[in-house]
């Protein structure tokens, strides 16, 4: 071996513990160009071109040796660096009271294909997972891609480590289900490569926003949402998922903003999960929810096209007011420096952001002192991205034990 390729050899072998560190800055769209890359990981600029083209050789990246310079700049521009929109993916799967959606979703949280979404969702787990799993092998049969893994999101706390489904309150499943270890079985059956993961809808959702959405850059983001029924949240901290001991933190939605409230399924009264989620704005506008198409979908047009009609607006205003009780309960607890809202609750604050803001101000401790940013989630099914997280991570982990 000649004295550069030795060189160049000992390069990459020192940047190899660096591989993981710089797939993720380039996933998370931190590091545009090797310039930012070089600085980012704090290597020397020879190191990070080494472990750039390593990871354009497993597939992960592309890196553009020749990019134009921006009007006005001066000097060489630095290599640019982006995703690899013919790499491999991972199977992202999403089941909630209405339905179940596959999809294929590559590095950067970027959505390659989507299978229609079922409307019915059955009692026995297995049949279920099976469907959306055999829904995402056809979409994997037709790309023609390599998987890296699957993972699933689930309307239900999560326990670990067994990822039994504890609480599918919203779903006709039984509670305990072992639903990581049926997926796991149904992706085998599926000949899908990778290993499968699973995970609560609203903690996949946070970690997507996190990382490409409207949670990118915080340090402690709380996320608070609601599915098709019922309400979530989810706290990431440093850019990790605060799960608890035992994957069971932040079940929100059994927070009481109203006492003498509706029954909820957990027993108690007044939940946010039942005072603040598509039913309860339907029953509360004084609509009759139909059959058509989603509880979630429902409210959404209901504020889109009868903002001004008073019992629907008066409908917005209570869940508004409860929800900012519930919110302002959780910054005085966790001290988020951003909150992010999904599903009904991302439209309810669009409707009025104005009220929803003053109620979490009004009701929190520091809220006069400046208030905490409280945001729309910004991505399309934030929880299937989050569930292909979910896979893509041991990936970013470790890139050439996963795929070398």
């Amino acid at each position: 071996m000649n004295g550069k390729a030795t060189h160049t050899k000992t390069r990459l072998d020192r940047g190899r513990g660096a591989l993981g560190p710089a797939l993720e800055l380039v996933h998370t769209g931190r590091a545009p160009t090797r310039a930012v890359l070089t600085a980012e990981l704090g290597v020397t600029r020879a190191t990070a071109g080494a472990v750039a083209a390593e990871l354009e050789a497993l597939g992960l990246i592309q890196v553009d040796s020749r990019p134009g310079a921006a009007a006005g700049s001066q000097g060489r521009p630095s290599h640019r660096l982006a995703v690899n929109d013919s790499g491999p993916v991972a199977l992202a799967a999403q089941v909630h009271a209405d339905g179940f959606r596959a999809a294929l979703v590559g590095l950067g949280g970027r959505t390659v294909a989507t299978a229609p979404g079922c409307v019915t969702v059955s009692a026995d787990p297995a049949q279920v997972l099976g469907e959306v799993v055999e829904a995402g092998a056809e979409l994997l049969r037709g790309s023609g891609l390599r998987c890296v893994g699957a993972g699933l999101a689930v309307p239900s706390a999560v326990a670990e480590p067994d990822g039994t489904a504890l609480n599918p309150l919203h779903l006709a499943w039984p509670a305990g289900a072992p639903v990581r270890e049926i997926f796991a079985e149904q992706v085998r059956a599926a000949g899908i490569e990778g290993p499968a993961f699973t995970g609560n809808d609203v903690n996949l959702a946070a970690l997507a926003e996190h990382r490409h959405g409207a949670g990118r850059g915080a340090q402690h983001l709380l996320c608070v949402a609601t599915g098709h029924r019922g309400v979530g949240g989810a706290l990431v901290l440093d850019g990790r998922l605060h799960t608890g001991s035992s994957g069971l933190a932040l079940e929100v939605g059994h927070l009481t903003v109203n006492p003498e409230g509706r029954p909820c399924y957990c027993g108690g009264r007044g939940c946010l999960d039942v005072e603040t989620d598509p039913l309860a704005f339907l029953v509360a506008a004084g609509r009759d929810p139909g059959p058509e198409v989603s509880l979630l979908e429902q409210s959404r047009e209901l504020l889109r096209t009868e903002y001004d009609d008073v019992s629907v607006r008066g409908a917005a205003e209570e869940l508004v007011d409860r929800l900012g009780l519930g919110l302002a309960g959780l910054v005085n607890i966790l001290n988020p420096d951003r909150i992010i809202l999904g599903g009904l609750h991302k439209a309810l604050l669009e409707a009025d952001p104005d009220r929803l803001r003053a109620v979490v101000a009004d009701r929190s401790l520091w809220g006069r002192s400046g208030g905490v940013p409280i945001l729309a989630c910004s991505l399309d099914h934030n929880s299937l991205v989050g569930a292909a997280e979910l896979a893509w991570q041991p990936v970013l982990d470790d890139p050439l034990g996963a795929l070398g």
